[in-house]
């Protein structure tokens, strides 16, 4: 009976769905803000958060020193299927790269611009910082 309850003609399977992916978006901004303390620690200066265009999402731009550093911020529970940063694709680097150009394009910067591509990962509590990975 407790099992019927639950899935009441109030919660639809849509709903359901909703709530597994309003917990996993909370996961995800847990670990960018993590990610964001951490570098900010590091020395870098947040210029973005979540930048998107029709290409893409940067998770976080950052400036150190004089290079621009884009950054992907990925999360694991374990490490039972893989870390964090080995779901990087070379899609998702692409995708990546091109916003980034949107964002160069947009804020009238040159694509000589000193620049990297880092990615963070968050595997459990162990964070990981690959610095220009792609």
């Amino acid at each position: 009976m407790r099992f019927k309850s639950w899935f009441s003609a109030s919660r639809s399977p849509s709903d359901v769905q909703q709530a597994a992916q309003s917990t996993s978006k909370l996961r995800g901004d847990a670990a960018e803000s993590a990610a964001l303390t951490y570098l900010l620690e590091q020395g870098l200066t947040l210029l973005s958060r979540n930048y998107r265009c029709k290409l893409g999402e940067i998770d976080l731009i950052m400036q150190h020193q004089n290079v621009l550093v884009f950054v992907e911020v990925r999360m694991r529970k374990s490490n039972q299927f893989g870390t964090a940063i080995e779901t990087v694709t070379t899609a998702k680097q692409n995708k990546i790269i091109r916003a980034a150009q949107i964002y160069l394009m947009n804020n009238s910067l040159s694509e000589n611009t000193a620049m990297r591509f880092d990615v963070i990962g968050m595997n459990g509590r162990e964070l990981q910082w690959i610095k220009a990975a792609f």
